[in-house]
């Protein structure tokens, strides 16, 4: 491969990096796009392309998470078991169907989840936390049993679409656990990071990954993600989900364009 490629992938990489701090999302959404318009590699190979660069991304992103409010690893454990144990299963689904299948099942499930934030930006806003502190409206509890269910979840929508279950986890940490923005960012991504390892492996064993692409993105995404989240605790929370699903509405654009 060529340098001036390897430059512009450490460029891509940065940005994205950059662009998944902020959002919380370990950048895979912006990535598998871009790898399919870009370089007319196949859904697999983008996913799993993806994951290469995703995966030190989201590391880096929860230690800078940390360092801003701790993790509770009891239930960010608890998750990640879950995910780790359904991962494997939903990569093997996803390397099992048509590539054109899988980008359309992609942007479907991306285009519900902005859908689900934008509700949540335009819904007025009511007196949820003083209500909640009242018999009969209290906020039910992150306990690790819940967490691993989600994970359950999280993991397989993980393992067939490369990315997705950090996706997935922040709204429903956000809306039924009524988490913060960046704390549920934090737990999402925390608890995604054994599943992710497992999803790289699986699509790496299947020749659906891309090093020699992956390695300088995920170069350029580390450099960038601590900057990113440094911005994602200074922006006010509702301006963080519009930019969320402003990002995932661009997405499903761009895979019913590639489609």
């Amino acid at each position: 491969m060529s340098l001036w490629v390897i430059g512009v992938c450490l460029i891509c990489g940065a940005l994205i990096g950059f662009l998944g701090g902020v959002l919380g999302i370990g950048g895979g959404l912006i990535a598998i796009p871009a790898l399919v318009l870009l370089m007319d590699m196949s859904q697999q190979l983008a996913q799993g392309t993806a994951l290469i660069m995703v995966l030190p991304t989201i590391v880096m992103a929860v230690r800078k998470y940390n360092q801003k409010a701790r993790i509770d690893r009891r239930v960010a454990g608890a998750g990640a078991i879950g995910a780790v144990l359904f991962t494997w299963v939903g990569a093997q689904l996803a390397l099992g169907i048509s590539s054109s299948t899988l980008r359309i099942s992609f942007a479907v499930f991306l285009f519900f989840v902005a859908a689900f934030y934008v509700y949540r930006i335009v819904k007025p806003p009511r007196a949820a936390v003083v209500k909640s502190e009242t018999p009969g409206r209290l906020v039910p509890q992150l306990t690790p049993g819940r967490s691993a269910a989600l994970g359950v979840v999280c993991g397989t929508l993980g393992g067939f679409f490369g990315v997705g279950g950090a996706v997935l986890a922040v709204p429903i940490l956000t809306a039924v656990f009524r988490l913060p923005q960046t704390s549920a960012q934090a737990l999402a991504l925390t608890m995604i990071i054994p599943g992710s390892t497992i999803a790289l492996m699986t699509y790496s064993w299947a020749g659906q990954a891309n090093w020699w692409i992956g390695l300088p993105l995920a170069a350029g995404s580390l450099l960038f993600v601590p900057v990113g989240v440094r911005l994602a605790y200074r922006l006010p929370e509702r301006k963080l989900r519009a930019c969320f699903a402003a990002m995932l509405f661009a997405t499903v654009v761009l895979l019913i364009f590639e489609a």
